[in-house]
């Protein structure tokens, strides 16, 4: 509903069910209505639409311009394109169609006018109709979308507005209403509730799951304890762990009050040949060391190897805070300052993104894995991978090792077990470090996005050794920014079960605080509930899940074996230089002995323990042993029928050869699809030029055109050609000017007609082929062309520019060419 002037439009908010009694048909309430052509999900209205609408593919969609008519839901923002078929009332419902945007993925909302822009708001009054609506997402996506003149102007106004006060930048209490709004309906209760888990990966959640993991890695010598079934040790850690079968769970309680948060040493994964690999938070101070737990905290760590090595990640490895800020400036330097229209130029892009610091980290995180998978694959010895809190490096490190490691995590069903038991079920404060409320900025870090770009340049260096593709590891992406998914939307597997079964607290004086399902409870009717991020059904569409996976050729695996060691009569030099027991740090890429990596170790603690344990003060005498034994494992004889591989090469693979990843500054990429795909947006955005220089393009296309001729007159038996009459050249073709910055990246296509440089060179086969008029597109009024002008890319309005026509520019001998030394943003 408008108010005000001709000139000046101001939107009054409007109760959703008026919006729903203006806009649907009469008793329309069934699931999966279509309405005008948007099947919506159970119990979702239509704000607003706009007809005649177009929007702008990326260059991975085909390009061009796609015609079709724009919703806004109290969910998303959705377009559905003209010629789409007509959806299927008795299909399973989709939250995001392929041309969707949920609404709380939006960051920005632009409105662009014939001579002007605006960063539209809640609070904003727009003083012009726009012409085209720019929405910037926090997944790093650019959408655009032109009206056309036919569009009337009160939906192009209505639905800009709507959007803006709808998307409603995130705060504390809206994730609530967003999630009611898209799963709180009746039906769409009933439908998530009856939705079942995917039966092809492993969830980790029961102590068969565990048991089925121990099974498949062919470990011996561990088993999974329940005695953190009620979160009483470690408010932070899963129900199930697993740990050395010597621990009984009496003697395991104790152990939980000598780390950080109770997180005690548990066993993650174990390598065919021999190791095995634990996370583990750090020591906790003055803590008295009886002589039984220290039994039992050696039994943990080594596991029942004679080696330890502790890896400390808090050294060496970017704190959250670091994160957060590359993230920021990478989100800057891709997108440009939306406020400012100010971005990097082109020649200080690369040096812009060098100091970011984000492929730094990458490369850290690489590097600190391939030296733990490096470790692993030497044998016979415990790799603990120890952080002050165990719930953020832990959780990138061991999760690369393995992918890194074994063939099953780099499947589809492999890798979404992984995230699942390392990620999700370890504790990691997804809720924290997303910060969907916005409760803490302290908080929010981005790690989760670090792993998926190491992932993603391990799958670029070793694309026929991954299952999953891009196209995977991209929508897991933008499902992270998504707050309706129960993986993302705790920061333990505790707070998940609060939620979803309405746990109380009870307490006795014998076992404390518990947490207790009252008899006959069930959760909260008010709360939708949650599904899992690995519901693919639920978000994309059948033909983009088919692009997650690919076919590759894996390696037949052996059979694991339960003693868990696939040399099974070790040389005795290799163990011979190192004192069984003997525990060493790699930290920085070197092995040391220090006499306080173990607080027991370090003189603390009981006298008996010192005298018994007097091997444990291990000196450097026992590190080239350690030396001899890593490098050991690149002069083992393989299996019959394998042969060792580097980067890049086919041929017979050793299953268990660690992915070793290439560091240099130039093996390691942007991840193109997924911070780039909005950059051409951006920069058009953010890069006006003046009107009187010319593109590069246009020069290009001039200078080749040139070469042409020059070669025709060569080739010419008469060795001339006419040159035809020519007009001078327009100098106010272009309409897309603003009184700011003149004119916009790429100028608009010239009317069909002669066109002559003012050198007038000798042009051939310049007339081009005038399209039907009813192919022409149509102009708003109170333009001065009929062609339409777009403020991103300057394209006709209807479809692409035919084969034929061909447009060759002439030259401006006054206009100095822009400088470009470094990469465009959008290339």
């Amino acid at each position: 509903m408008l108010t005000g002037s001709k000139t000046t439009f101001k939107v009054r908010q409007m109760v959703p069910d008026i919006k729903e009694r203006m806009l649907s048909h009469s008793g329309v309430n069934a699931r999966g209505r279509d309405m005008f052509g948007l099947r919506c999900l159970p119990g979702e209205c239509v704000l607003q639409r706009a007809v005649l609408v177009r929007k702008k593919l990326t260059a991975k969609e085909g390009g061009g311009w796609l015609s079709g008519t724009l919703f806004c839901t109290h969910f998303r923002v959705a377009f559905v394109p003209q010629d789409s078929p007509k959806p299927d009332d008795n299909a399973d419902p989709v939250l995001l169609g392929d041309h969707d945007v949920a609404l709380a993925s939006i960051e920005k909302v632009v409105a662009v006018g014939p001579s002007r822009t605006k960063l539209v708001t809640a609070s904003s009054s727009l003083k012009f109709t726009p012409e085209e609506l720019v929405l910037y997402c926090r997944d790093l996506r650019v959408l655009c979308f032109l009206f056309d003149r036919l569009t009337p102007d009160t939906q192009a106004v209505e639905i800009t507005y709507t959007i803006a006060k709808t998307y409603q930048p995130l705060k504390p209490g809206t994730v609530l209403s967003f999630q009611n709004a898209a799963l709180g309906s009746v039906e769409m209760k009933q439908f998530l509730s009856n939705r079942r888990l995917d039966a092809h990966m492993n969830w980790f959640d029961s102590s068969s799951d565990w048991e089925q993991e121990l099974e498949r890695t062919g470990a011996c010598g561990w088993r999974v304890s329940s005695v953190n079934d009620r979160f009483e040790m470690s408010t932070s850690l899963p129900k199930f762990n697993v740990v050395p079968q010597k621990v009984l769970d009496t003697e395991l309680k104790k152990t939980f009050a000598h780390f950080n948060e109770g997180r005690i040493p548990r066993w993650c994964w174990r390598h065919p040949r021999g190791s095995d690999l634990l996370r583990m938070a750090s020591f906790q101070n003055n803590i008295y060391h009886e002589k039984d737990d220290i039994r039992n905290l050696e039994l943990i760590l080594f596991g029942g190897q004679s080696l330890c090595v502790v890896v400390e990640l808090g050294e060496e490895m970017p704190s959250p805070t670091d994160i957060q800020l590359a993230h920021t400036r990478l989100r800057a330097l891709c997108l440009g300052d939306i406020s400012t229209s100010v971005s990097v130029p082109d020649d200080k892009w690369l040096s812009t993104l060098e100091s970011t610091h984000w492929l730094d980290y990458t490369r850290c995180c690489l590097r600190k894995a391939a030296e733990v998978a490096c470790l692993l694959r030497g044998g016979h010895l415990t790799v603990v991978l120890q952080e002050a809190e165990d719930r953020d490096m832990t959780c990138v490190v061991s999760s690369l090792v393995q992918v890194m490691c074994d063939p099953h995590c780099r499947t589809r069903a492999g890798f979404q077990g992984l995230v699942q038991k390392e990620w999700v079920m370890a504790g990691h404060r997804f809720l924290s470090r997303i910060n969907y409320h916005r409760d803490s900025d302290k908080e929010e870090a981005p790690v989760f996005l670090l792993f998926l770009d190491c992932v993603w340049q391990l799958w670029v260096q070793y694309p026929s050794r991954f299952q999953l593709t891009g196209d995977f590891l991209l929508a897991l992406h933008d499902s992270f920014h998504l707050p309706i998914f129960s993986s993302f939307l705790a920061n333990c597997h505790r707070e998940r079960c609060k939620r979803s079964q309405n746990l109380s607290q009870s307490y006795t004086p014998v076992n404390g605080w518990r947490d207790v399902l009252p008899r006959g409870s069930f959760p909260d009717p008010s709360d939708p509930p949650l599904p899992p991020v690995w519901d693919w059904a639920l978000q994309y569409s059948s033909q983009r899940r088919e692009r997650f996976t690919q076919p590759v050729s894996l390696p037949a695996l052996p059979q694991p074996l339960f003693n868990g060691n696939l040399n099974t009569n070790p040389e005795a030099h290799r163990l011979s230089d190192s004192a069984p027991g003997s525990v060493f740090l790699l930290s920085r890429g070197s092995f040391s002995c220090s006499a306080n990596l173990l607080p027991w170790r370090s003189g603390g603690g009981s006298g008996v323990y010192r005298k018994s344990h007097r091997r444990g003060g291990s000196s450097s005498e026992n590190l080239p042993g350690l030396e001899r034994l890593l490098k050991a494992w690149a002069l083992t004889e393989l299996p019959q029928g394998h042969t060792t591989t580097i980067a890049g090469l086919q041929g017979p693979l050793d299953p268990y050869e660690p992915l070793l990843p290439l560091l240099l500054g130039p093996c390691l990429g942007v991840w193109r699809d997924c911070y780039l795909r909005g950059a051409l947006h951006a920069q058009a955005f953010s890069h006006p030029i003046s009107s009187s220089t010319q593109h590069p393009v246009e020069q290009l296309a001039w200078e080749v055109q040139q070469l042409r001729d020059k070669l025709a007159l060569t080739s010419s038996p008469t060795n001339t050609v006419p040159a035809k009459t020519q007009e001078p050249r327009r100098t106010d073709s272009n309409l897309n000017q603003n009184t700011n910055n003149s004119t916009f990246l790429f100028p608009a296509s010239r009317p069909p007609g002669p066109v002559v440089s003012k050198t007038t060179p000798p042009i051939l086969n310049l007339q081009p082929r005038v399209p039907p008029a009813s192919s022409a597109p149509l102009s708003r009024p109170g333009h001065r062309d009929s062609s339409k002008h777009t403020f991103l890319f300057g394209h006709p309005s209807s479809s692409e520019a035919r084969p034929d026509q061909r447009y060759f520019p002439a030259p401006n001998n006054n206009a100095k060419l822009p400088k470009s030394n470094g990469p465009s943003l959008g290339s």
